[in-house]
Parts: C-alpha cells; structure tokens; sequence
C-alpha cells in the first residue's frame, strides 16, 4: 500500500501544481521541481527513492518515443547538422570541458570520474523549453532543433558515461576502441529500433482493432529499449528510430479512430510522466544530502555553483561558432542555409535545462571499482548533478520567458502557412473528384452540389485567411463565423443535456450526441489555429 499511497500523492501533486503553474504563468517542470524541493523539506514525511533502473526502462521509453512519433522527419532531416552538432558534438565538448573542471576544482576526484560527471550533466532536457516555447511561440526551426537534440543527445550522453565509467572501474582507456565502441553501439540501437518498428508497423496493419493498435504502440518503445540494451547497444536510440519510423508509417497503418485515440492518450502518458519524474528530482534533495555527512557544506555549494555556471557557459561558447564558423568557411552551405539571426542563436544557447536523465545517471555510478575500492566521488557527483538540475530548470527555465520577449523572438508562423496550403490542395481535389462523381447517374446531383458549396466555402475562407497579414489575424478568441457556430453548439450541448435532465432522453443517448458535438467543437478550434 505504501507504493499505491505514494503515487495516490504524486498525481494530487501534479495536479495541483499544473492549476498553480498555469495560475501563475511558469512553466510546469520547473514548478514542479520546486514542488518537489518543498515537499522534501516537510517533517515526517517518507523519503522516496529513485531507482535509476526504474527511470531508465520504465519512463525514458515511453518519453521518447511519442517525441519521435509525432517528429516530423522532413524537419528532423532538413535540420540534421545543427541537431548533430548539438546533440553529439556538444556532449562530447561539456564532457570534457566539465570534467577537467571539476577534476582541478575538487580535490581528489580523479580524471575518470570527472569525464563521468561532465558526461551526466551534458545532455539537456528539451520539456522545459518546449513548454514554454508552446506558451510563447518560438520559430518553428528553433522547436525542431531543441526537440531533435533532445532525441538523441541523451544517448550521446549515455555512451561518454559508459566509457568514462568503464576506463574508471578498469583503470584503462583506448581512445580508438572508444570511437569503434561508439559507432558499434549506436549504428546497433539504430538498427534494433528499425527492426522493432518494422515489426510494430507489420502487425498494426494486420490488427485492424484501435485498442489493440495503441497497446502495440505502448509495447513498441519497451520492445526497442529492452532489445538494445540486452544486446549491449543504446537503448535510447533504439526507441528514437522505432519512434520516427513508426510515425512515419503511422497515415498507412492507422484509420481515423484509432488517431484520434491515440493523440490524447500519448499526450496524457507524456504529461503524467514528465509530471511525475519532474516531481521526484526535488523529492530526491534528502536523500542526496544524506550521502555528504561529515563534509563541507559551504565548500561544496560553491563548487557545485561554479560547476553549474560553467555548465551554462559551455553551452553558450559551443552554440555561437558552431552556427556561424560552418557558414563562414563554406559558401556552399551559406547558400543553402544562410546565417540565422543572432536572437535565435541566443535562444537555443540558453536552452540548456537539464533533467531526469542526469539524475539517474548519477545515481546508477558504481559503488566500487574492480579493486574493491569505494568509486571516488561518487557522493560528490551526485550532489553537484543534483544542483546542476535544480540551478539550470529553476534559473534558465524561469529567465527563459524574459529573454524570448527581450529579443522579441515570436512564431514565424511557417506551420500555419503550410497547412492552408495543404488544405487548400487536399479541398481542391476533393472538389475535382465531386464533379467527376456528379457525372455518374447513380448519384443524386444535389447531393454532389450540397457538398461542393460546403468545400467552395472552406476554401474561400482559407483565400481569405491566407491574404491577411499575421497581425490583421485575431489573436485570442474565435473569428465571427466561427463564434457563430460556438454558441450553436452550446445550445445544441445544453439542450440534450436539459433533455436528460427531464428524463425524456437516457444517457447512452446523450453520451453518443454528444460525442458528436465534442468532434465538431473540437474541429471548430482546430480550424481556429489554422485561421
């Protein structure tokens, strides 16, 4: 019971605590965390700990997994050299930056074990700058790039800690069995993840059953994780690829009410998850100050402090020339892809939120070396990892909202663009296809004319939305013939509900009408984004 108790207690925490943040207008993770840190603090309450395993296979995964499924690939690849440059080759720099930091900052902890910790805190939680990037509005290609790095940085991050953590435990390293074991793990998860979504895909087109396809999507990131690792190559790269290629199989695979099942229940798994994990990092400060008895307190907030500075800094020294030097010795690559704004720059170099991921890597060092030795600094590690956490969520992710309207940074609204345009063509053809029906007997032509005005009014209305400007379009609220509709549907929705009331109707009836009135509201709003 004691388990059942404590996630009773999470979900109520997470509840609470998204009413407060959208009351108070921070970004959930970060109230979250904070949450976490106060209610650590309470007297007499159990302390929770979190077992690295259990964060590793039980949430990772299912994270993963749905980020990659709802990727879209054409972005990811169009974007695949900055994602690069982030995800692997500023892991490899903060490792290694860090970690000679802190080895000639704290005293006695070795090399080895410095690379471990640099490669812990390398790899960046995207939650944080995407929940506020979906509150603010953000350039699309920002998103794409923080959202890719995020995929994969982790990891990146991962494979560094593995070697580090091996060259400690065995007391050698080989640079070049390190770069052979790198590219022999991850091109190994690669294709465990393509062989778990090739599977997924293959099965969901035989089950034609909605329920049945959404458990097989569960399964599938476990499938990927599972498979990886107990082959010894990167479970998270694993999910990743399964992710992407079932997404981009998902339109063959899945039937209109198997996507609109899917949706909301991916969205609720990730929001629960993140919710709770977000919870347990602050959770985590009794039992991370419990392991540093006997020491400096004072000394070692400073080193954690300037620790967690120069996590900040190494982000923001590797982010400005790797955009700009590229472009400066390539003409071929300035053509394709010009120099992007210094504000953009800026807001993806202070995009360097760490999560949950750090946490459990911390945690999951080992105890001892092969010798039997204690693993040094271990205690250490998990104490400035800890700090790096909190420093970056709660500092960066709270600075975060202020910089993007300093710089003035706002949507570039491409994706709305995109899908009038989409629309419009999808219309078009669906209007040229009436008229070749409308040619054959067997179809009553005023059916055929009732639908065709139904689609020349859809596309009127995208005519007009696509010559207004941005900021001629209403920011909040309805268009006026949407409005319309709104309060029809209201009325429709209260007079079925007063019809159950008097018991002239039961409620298998108005369950199923209104299930049809929530599709049309909710395609209303839908068309509300698009306008």
């Amino acid at each position: 019971m004691e388990h059942v108790d404590l996630l009773l207690g999470l979900l109520v925490a997470v509840a609470a605590l998204t009413v407060l943040a959208r009351k108070i207008k921070v970004p959930f993770p970060i109230l979250f965390v904070i949450g976490g840190l106060l209610l650590a603090l309470i007297p007499g309450l159990p302390r929770v700990k979190l077992r690295p395993d259990l964060v590793f296979f039980l949430f990772l995964p299912p994270l993963l997994f749905p980020a990659a499924l709802f990727t879209s690939w054409r972005d990811f690849y169009a974007n695949i050299r900055s994602i690069s440059l982030l995800a692997v080759g500023l892991v490899i720099f903060t490792t290694v930056v860090v970690g000679f930091l802190a080895h000639y900052l704290v005293e006695g902890l070795p090399l080895g074990a410095a690379f471990a910790f640099g490669a812990i805190v390398s790899p960046p939680d995207a939650v944080a700058a995407t929940a506020i990037a979906q509150r603010l509005g953000m350039p699309r290609r920002i998103v794409t790039v923080l959202e890719g790095e995020s995929l994969v940085n982790d990891a990146s991050a991962l494979v560094a800690l593995r070697f580090a953590v091996a060259a400690m435990v065995s007391g050698s390293f080989s640079l070049v069995q390190a770069g052979g074991a790198f590219v022999l793990v991850s091109m190994g998860g690669i294709a465990i993840g393509l062989g778990i979504g090739w599977v997924s895909v293959k099965i969901s087109k035989w089950i034609d059953d909605p329920p049945v396809q959404i458990i097989i999507s569960l399964l599938t990131p476990f499938a990927a994780y599972l498979s990886a690792e107990r082959l010894g190559v990167s479970g998270v790269l694993g999910v990743v690829t399964a992710g992407l290629y079932v997404g981009w199989h998902m339109p063959e695979i899945s039937d209109a009410k198997t996507r609109l099942l899917a949706y909301p229940f991916w969205e609720m798994v990730v929001f629960l998850l993140n919710g709770i994990i977000f919870l347990l990092i602050g959770l985590q400060l009794p039992e991370v100050l419990q392991t540093l008895e006997g020491q400096s307190m004072l000394k070692l907030c400073g080193q954690a402090a300037l620790l967690s500075l120069a996590v900040i800094l190494v982000r923001i020294v590797w982010v400005f020339p790797a955009t700009y030097l590229p472009r400066y010795f390539s003409q071929a690559l300035r053509q394709r892809d010009p120099y992007p704004g210094w504000r953009n720059v800026s807001i993806v170099a202070w995009t360097g939120m760490r999560g949950v991921v750090s946490l459990a890597a911390a945690l999951g060092l080992p105890f001892t070396l092969a010798n039997g030795k204690p693993f040094p600094g271990r205690d250490s590690i998990i104490f400035f990892t800890f700090c790096v956490i909190v420093a970056t969520l709660v500092f960066q992710g709270l600075t975060l909202p202020a910089l993007i309207r300093a710089l003035k940074v706002s949507s570039d609204n491409l994706a709305e663009q995109e899908e009038r345009e989409a629309r419009l063509k999808a219309n078009q053809a669906a209007m040229t296809r009436l008229k070749e029906l409308g040619k054959e007997d067997s179809v009553p032509n005023e059916l055929v004319d009732r639908l065709h005005r139904e689609y020349e009014d859809r596309i009127k209305e995208l005519h007009v939305c696509s010559l207004e400007a941005p900021e001629e379009r209403p920011t909040s609220g309805l268009s006026p013939y949407l409005r319309l509709q709104d309060e029809a549907l209201k009325v429709e929705r209260q007079v079925i509900l007063n019809l159950r009331n008097q018991r002239v109707i039961n409620d298998e009836v108005m369950r199923r009408i209104e299930r049809d009135l929530d599709l049309a509201e909710t395609r209303l709003h839908l068309e509300q984004q698009t306008h």
